[in-house]
């Protein structure tokens, strides 16, 4: 390219004067280079959180390019003006690039003195170099080189500042390879320039003036790519700390051990961080609280980054142990019984059936005693309930004594225990265990006195289905049959086998009874002693199974067990309205206990009976169902408001209080068929005696049960008993042929307060109506 020799005075203060070709375009390509790796760090910047490194990073190469392009744009610009100007403007950019030396320098190294003084200081000499720069020019247009030394010492003083400044960063830090070739980069430039502005050659001062800041822009440009290239790195390793961050804490899920997902987090780590050496601890705290670190050997060597790596993956380990601590407390808790500590029912079913597949695969004998203390209702009632509880604790820790290997000992429900005996021996040795089990707790927890443990014992063959709940049920009915003998323990055997078939088939046949609305009822006539007229009605359930009738005592206790009395009572209600639409007449329905523990009975009733009519309807309750469910004097006091009687049937078989009585929701007391059977005796009539004085005493209705003769019958009226009832009075049917003329019932007649008394029907006299009552029971 020609030299330009009218110019080159001016230039040579510029550090810019006509150059080769080559060097132009090397200084374009550097500047494009430069500019290209600005868009880099760019992206750099913004995926680093705008940290201080990149920005100062990218504001140095902007400013780099700048000055490059500046100046091979100035090389093939023609105008002297526009060369003066871009001259001007490139002594500006290099003054710029000295500046950002300083914060470039304090954002890489990390260390260093206070920034702002030598800013300051580097600022204010560049100022001073900015504003003699035009005055330098001219002066250097006349000849005068003054001006230009002045500009050339301050940049000369400026660039001492900064690299006084670079050697006490420098000297704070520790330097790496790569900050040495930085170092080494930015000293080359540094000669280049300083021999660009000494050279009295102009042509060749412009030439290192012109090619002085390629190597550090070399140097910055590596030690980005180099930052750049470890930011990619850092973010690829960063995805896969999520990633195995998210396996580990999905693995938690579905783990189950903590010391395994404990290794598995090492494992992830050792393989994200590329460090063998991490390990990892798991220690317990209190109240079920654990802490996990997981380490290197050399825990200096981590970024901030990798170390909250392995905090994170501490913190899931450690709560994944929580929660499993946790979930197996509550484990326990599920399927241990809270009072006694033993396994409650769940965990036996459990227990038994696993121990039952087990059997059926080593071909071995299961057996399950199941244990009832008798009298411990007894004791609650007698001594209260903290005794109970107490008892039951004392028996847990009793049955504790027979537990090994092969004995297991559970809470099924109340006072009801079972001993499950994995490789059962045969039946007499069982049935020797049961009485040592009594006799034992006779000795260590009972007295001969009372209370005593009752057991049945039931064995599952390997030739058998294998039913776990059926086990548990055969040592059930061993049990209650052990009870009702007295006997104190039963082994299930054949004849109990065959009576547990025929409950179960009476069972079934009974439910398809209530499906299919077989349970009838059928009506027993209370008359008046003195005149035999039928006064009311009792409905009676009776079973029509084909041509035969089924009584009550024949199913009343299976019904009872399986809740089927609660449809039944439904059906008894039902037929019972249907019967005083009919019949005209009062009508009792018993109502069982069963029945009054249900939520809605209340409902039940009310729906069964179809509403009003209330005075024609009477409730009989035995005594001991009206003192021992809670729910029955609530229940019965809303019956009785809405216009129902209510009778206490059975009375005097219970153990009621006669100071209470007044305070029961009660209208009529039924007295039991044992004392009418004896009513002809002083034994039995003194009762009857008692409590007909009693019913007096109280304003109550009394009825008599059970009277099968006239001799019965006259006794009772001798006695006081107006109302009767009973097989020589009348039979239960599904039809009532009535004494007397049935009432009419009329809208228009009178009433009066409510009466204690049993209504009488009307009856017809000479053809005429006389109104014996307007109510009905």
């Amino acid at each position: 390219m020609p030299f330009n020799t009218t110019s080159r005075t001016t230039d040579a203060l510029l550090v810019l004067a006509d150059v080769p070709l080559w060097t132009t375009v090397l200084q374009l390509l550097a500047a494009g280079l430069v500019g290209g790796f600005c868009v880099l760090q760019w992206v750099w910047w913004r995926g680093a959180h705008r940290s201080d490194g990149p920005q100062w990073a990218v504001t140095l190469s902007a400013a780099m390019a700048l000055m490059l392009l500046t100046a091979g744009v100035r090389d093939v610009t023609g105008p002297e003006a526009a060369r003066g100007a871009l001259g001007f403007l490139h002594a500006q950019l290099v003054a710029a690039v000295v500046l950002l030396c300083l914060p470039a320098t304090k954002a890489f190294g990390g260390r260093g003195p206070r920034l702002t003084p030598w800013v300051l200081v580097t600022a204010a000499v560049l100022a001073v170099r900015a504003l003699l720069w035009v005055p330098a020019a001219s002066a250097a247009e006349r000849g005068d080189p003054s001006g230009r030394h002045v500009v050339s010492g301050l940049l000369f003083l400026a660039l001492a500042v900064t690299v006084g400044y670079v050697v006490a960063a420098l000297g704070a830090a520790r330097i790496t390879r790569l900050g040495w070739l930085l170092a080494a980069a930015a000293g080359l430039s540094l000669v280049l320039l300083t021999v660009g502005l000494l050279l009295s050659d102009v042509v060749h001062a412009a030439a290192f003036g012109a090619l002085w800041p390629i190597p550090l822009a070399v140097g910055l440009e590596s030690l980005a790519l180099v930052r750049l290239l470890r930011w990619q790195q850092t973010a690829r390793r960063r995805e896969q700390m999520r990633d195995a961050l998210a396996g580990v804490t999905n693995a938690a899920w579905f783990s189950r051990d903590a010391d395994a997902l404990l290794e598995q987090a090492c494992e992830a780590a050792r393989a994200v961080l590329d460090d063998p050496s991490i390990e990892g601890s798991l220690r317990p705290l209190q109240r079920e609280r654990f802490v996990a670190e997981l380490f290197p050997a050399d825990p200096d060597a981590l970024a901030p980054h990798e170390r909250t790596f392995l905090i994170d993956l501490a913190v899931v380990v450690a709560s994944a142990a929580e929660r499993y601590a946790l979930t197996d407390r509550l484990s326990r808790a599920a399927e241990t019984d809270a009072l006694t500590g033993l396994p409650n029912r769940r965990a036996a079913d459990r227990y038994l059936l696993a121990t039952l597949e087990r059997a059926a695969v080593e071909r071995t004998r299961v057996s399950v005693l199941y244990c009832d203390i008798d009298g411990f209702k007894d004791v609650n009632d007698r001594e209260g309930h903290a005794a109970g509880d107490e008892l039951l604790r004392r028996t847990a820790d009793y049955l504790r004594t027979w537990s090994d290997s092969e004995t297991y000992v559970a809470r099924l429900a109340g006072d009801e225990f079972a001993v499950v005996v994995s490789r059962a021996p045969d039946d007499a040795d069982l049935a020797d265990l049961a009485r040592r089990l009594r006799a034992g707790f006779d000795a260590r927890v009972g007295s001969p006195a009372g209370p005593h443990l009752t057991c049945g014992v039931a064995t599952w063959n390997p030739e058998e289905v294998l039913d776990a709940d059926a086990l548990l049920r055969h040592a059930d009915d061993a049990m209650l049959e052990a009870k009702r003998a007295r006997s104190g323990h039963r082994v299930f055997d054949s004849a109990l086998r065959a009576q547990a078939e025929d409950s179960r088939r009476l069972r079934a046949a009974l439910e398809r009874a209530v499906h299919e609305d077989r349970i009838t009822a059928w009506f027993q006539p209370i008359v008046d002693t003195h005149t035999l007229e039928v006064v009311g009605l009792e409905a009676l359930a009776r079973w029509q199974e084909g041509d035969k009738v089924v009584l009550p005592e024949h199913w009343l206790a299976v019904a009872e067990q399986t809740g089927l009395v609660v449809p039944i009572g439904h059906a008894m209600f039902r037929q019972a309205r249907r019967a005083l639409d009919r019949h005209q007449m009062p009508v009792a329905v018993n109502l069982s206990a069963r029945e009054l523990h249900e939520h809605d009975v209340l409902e039940r009733i009310d729906e069964a009976w179809g509403g009003g009519l209330w005075e024609h309807l009477t409730v009989e309750i035995t005594e001991s169902t009206m003192l021992r469910t809670t729910t029955a004097v609530p229940v019965l006091s809303e019956l009785r408001a809405r216009g129902a009687r209510i009778a206490l049937d059975d009375f005097g078989t219970g153990f009621s209080s006669l100071a209470r009585l007044a305070r029961l929701p009660v209208d009529v007391l039924k007295i039991d068929r044992s004392f009418v059977r004896e009513v002809r005796t002083p034994r039995g009539a003194g009762p009857v005696r008692a409590i007909v004085a009693l019913a007096e005493h109280h304003g109550l209705d009394v009825v008599a049960e059970g009277v099968e003769s006239a001799g019965d019958l006259q006794v009772l009226v001798d006695l006081g008993v107006r109302h009767a009832q009973g097989m020589f009075v009348g039979r239960p049917a599904p039809g009532l042929p009535v004494r007397g003329a049935r009432p009419t019932p009329r809208s228009d007649l009178p009433r009066r307060p409510r009466s204690r008394t049993v209504p009488r029907p009307l009856r017809v006299v000479g053809g005429t109506s006389d109104v014996s009552s307007p109510d009905m029971l």
